[in-house]
């Protein structure tokens, strides 16, 4: 795909991407996904798309979007134009593309089940074709021995034997063994990038697999970004969101990105069924995850087994937490969207995919029954009330303030990432909140016992939570 950017895209990079060329820093004035996601639905109010802001009127519809996002700001993030042709150079000489939610290029899969939380931008190197054929995601921890690092490449080449693609995310340890084994034995694989993706495409043992269409890279975060520990944990989902089941080789327990993502895909996106490591030696994070529903891997030996795993589907999955959300004005929310259910299993197994050919997400919203448009973006919808559970449930709900129950929610998000230590201004940009409000939150849970701060490192989980 050639790097040529639609006239939505333009707006939007210069809106959200901090356009990092050679040694230049981001700017302070970027919007967050939220931010970026309210001006997205104004525009769509008032009729119009992100291209809008570039042309001859745009005077008139930056003051009209003065009630989301300050004119001044606006205006100063929208004349950042030579210094977006600058890195469309630098991308263009290295076969970097980039793609909005406002194009109809951007990935089905991630649009119909993240919706809101789909990145607004994705950048990426390789074969774009790829991130529609699902596939089996295979995930893990950085620190592990030498048999987990045999064990995961015979699971990634196991999958390129059944045609089937790797996912996984690109990091150290269980996600490059995976990877690797697939693509030695020819099989296709996307990687998931937290950072790095400019260095990473540029290496030459990914370039000849990136160019034969064998290996796709994307990464949600600018292509000269480096490693931080929000932006590992919040692409977890992508992930998950780009396979049709997945494997957790191995996990600490309580703690870790690996851990985090797991949860989430059990309790909350229900996206594909999770499956753990059942050989070799125990786990504690994978016995906790079994727990939580985490299904036994049937460590398959040939390809007809390994099918096996692809039968157990979400019979009726979750498209994403904002249930409600249509992709364009005039679709609503499909019936599986509001009645998500745990995996079962399906009486028929779909056939073997074809390596020239993507399979259809296995979503209720798949690509054959949905309709991804170019317009920008999503309409917010009122939830429909949960039905009540009981009478004390009731109660406790009545009397908990807003406040109270934002606290609850993010408290265990806080929790998962202060595994490793992060500054109020690290915690403050992941969670999308001011550095106050993220202060005030991360003092309370020192209050309760559970943090604890050190002086130069910032924030983390106390010693003996991460061990419990």
């Amino acid at each position: 795909m050639t790097p040529v950017l639609s006239p939505n895209t333009r707006a939007i990079l210069l809106l959200t991407a901090p356009l990092i060329a050679g040694r230049g820093s981001a700017s302070s004035d970027l919007l967050s996904p939220g931010e970026y996601n309210r001006l997205a639905r104004h525009l769509r109010k008032i009729q119009r798309q992100p291209a809008d802001l570039l042309s001859p009127d745009a005077a008139e519809i930056l003051r009209a979007c003065q009630p989301v996002i300050a004119e001044s700001r606006l205006q100063k993030l929208l004349g950042r134009g030579f210094l977006l042709s600058q890195v469309v150079e630098r991308w263009r000489a290295r076969a970097i593309w980039v793609v909005s939610r406002a194009d109809a290029e951007y990935p089905r899969r991630l649009k119909a089940r993240l919706r809101e939380d789909a990145p607004a931008v994705l950048y990426g190197c390789g074969d774009m074709a790829l991130l529609e054929t699902g596939g089996l995601a295979v995930v893990g921890s950085r620190r592990v021995d030498d048999a987990l690092i045999d064990y995961t490449m015979a699971v990634g080449r196991l999958a390129a034997r059944a045609g089937r693609t790797l996912v996984s995310g690109g990091a150290k340890g269980i996600d490059q063994a995976a990877m690797r084994g697939a693509l030695e034995a020819g099989g296709k694989v996307c990687g998931v990038l937290a950072d790095s993706l400019e260095k990473t495409a540029m290496n030459r043992e990914h370039r000849n697999l990136l160019l034969d269409g064998q290996l796709v890279l994307i990464s949600p975060y600018d292509p000269s970004a480096r490693f931080n520990v929000g932006h590992a944990m919040q692409r977890n989902k992508l992930i998950y969101a780009l396979a049709d089941a997945s494997l957790v080789v191995s996990s600490d327990l309580n703690k870790g990105g690996t851990w985090a993502g797991a949860v989430e895909q059990l309790d909350k996106l229900k996206f594909v069924p999770v499956f753990v490591r059942t050989t070799g030696e125990s786990s504690a994070g994978l016995d906790g995850l079994r727990k939580k529903g985490a299904l036994p891997w049937p460590n398959p030996q040939v390809v007809d087994s390994f099918e096996d795993v692809f039968k157990v589907a979400m019979s009726k999955p979750m498209a994403s937490p904002q249930v409600g959300f249509a992709l364009s004005s005039n679709e609503e929310p499909t019936s599986a969207e509001a009645n998500p259910t745990v995996p079962e299993r399906c009486d028929a197994a779909p056939a073997p995919q074809d390596k020239s050919e993507p399979s259809a997400p296995v979503d209720a919203v798949s690509a054959a029954r949905l309709t991804v448009e170019a317009s920008e973006e999503l309409p917010p919808v009122t939830p429909e009330p949960s039905a009540p559970i009981d009478n004390a449930k009731e109660s406790e709900q009545a009397e908990s303030t807003p406040a109270e129950a934002l606290f609850t929610a993010v408290r265990e998000v806080i929790l998962q990432l202060l595994s490793a230590p992060m500054k109020v201004t690290e915690v403050a940009a992941t969670l999308e909140v001011s550095n106050a409000q993220a202060k005030v939150w991360l003092q309370r849970l020192v209050d309760e016992g559970v943090l604890e701060k050190k002086k130069s490192a910032g924030y983390v989980v106390k010693q003996k939570r991460l061990f419990e």
